[in-house]
């Protein structure tokens, strides 16, 4: 369950936090069509708060509203300032932020014609979304029996509210099979990303993920990209197999809400050791002492509130 908050921000007010409701003929809850970010705020060693990459996570709410022909009633600008104010107003230290652009009550059918779109900010304490215990030990995946979104069947660049019922299906089959997390390919049978997350793996001291042709450009996953060149780790992106997974020495996912989770376990076979490996921990300290303000090389990572 979600922790209410005092507000939530909606059309560029304040409202409490149990008016948060929209119409039943909702346009976006019939076809599915919206766009939303998630975004994390830190409680930093100095005290402050600070929001992660958000000028970043900005701009591809607006990239994906592009995409998808909905045009937000706000600025960037705006929508950032709106972030940072919910966390003082909901008084949170840390917390999940959800910007979630919809298009509202009008026509129905599948063209939503002049519909309003409508921007909403959400903000929710959220612990770690794999469990404390997948942060430190790892956790067991399963290669999905559903594929990834395909670049011509939808917009994959685009992080669409209805493109989240392929990760559903999926979330949900590997959680009835005992397993954590799902593991999709694309279609062309190459590990693509897993439900919600990056994935990444090492072997022989290179670390490799998947290119950008099919999956979602994680902000995640480019500061782990920066992060590993900056200490010195080979990277690689690259297409890879499900067997080149399984052989992997170590592996591991990345996602505002999973942050950097490892991967001990695919489809019954162990990782490597069975255990999150060395660049794992390395990549998985240097993130979170960036997103505490502890590293000083990436303030402007940081939107301090």
């Amino acid at each position: 369950m979600v922790e209410k908050a005092k507000s939530i921000w909606l059309d560029g007010k304040f409202i409490p936090w149990d008016e948060g409701r929209i119409h039943l003929l909702t346009h976006s809850l019939h076809y599915g069509l919206g766009v939303f970010e998630g975004i994390r705020a830190y409680h930093c060693k100095d005290g402050r708060t600070a929001v992660f990459r958000l000028p970043e996570h900005i701009r591809r709410l607006f990239d994906s509203a592009h995409v998808m022909q909905m045009d937000i009633p706000f600025s960037q600008a705006e929508v950032e300032a709106a972030c940072c104010e919910i966390l003082r107003v909901n008084q949170q230290k840390e917390a999940y932020l959800r910007p979630l652009a919809f298009v509202g009550e009008g026509a129905m059918g599948l063209h939503p014609q002049n519909n309003p779109i409508q921007l909403t900010i959400i903000s929710w304490v959220w612990g770690a979304y794999l469990g404390d215990e997948g942060i430190k030990k790892g956790i067991r995946g399963k290669i999905s029996s559903f594929a990834r979104h395909h670049v011509n069947v939808m917009m994959t660049k685009a992080k669409t509210t209805g493109n989240y019922v392929n990760s559903i299906m999926a979330k949900r089959e590997a959680t009835q099979l005992g397993f954590d997390e799902a593991i999709m390919l694309d279609t062309d049978g190459y590990v693509a990303e897993a439900s919600g997350e990056n994935i990444f793996v090492v072997r022989d001291g290179l670390l490799k993920t998947p290119p950008l042709t099919a999956v979602l450009p994680g902000i995640t996953r480019d500061s782990i990209l920066t992060l590993a060149q900056d200490l010195g780790i080979p990277v690689k992106e690259d297409i890879f197999s499900r067997d080149e997974l399984y052989l992997a020495d170590e592996a591991f996912l990345t996602g505002t809400a999973a942050e950097v989770t490892p991967l001990r376990e695919v489809d019954g076979r162990a990782i490597g050791a069975g255990t999150p490996g060395p660049i794992t921990r390395k990549l998985q300290a240097a993130y979170f002492a960036v997103v505490k303000g502890e590293d000083a090389r990436y303030q402007e990572w940081l939107t301090y509130v």
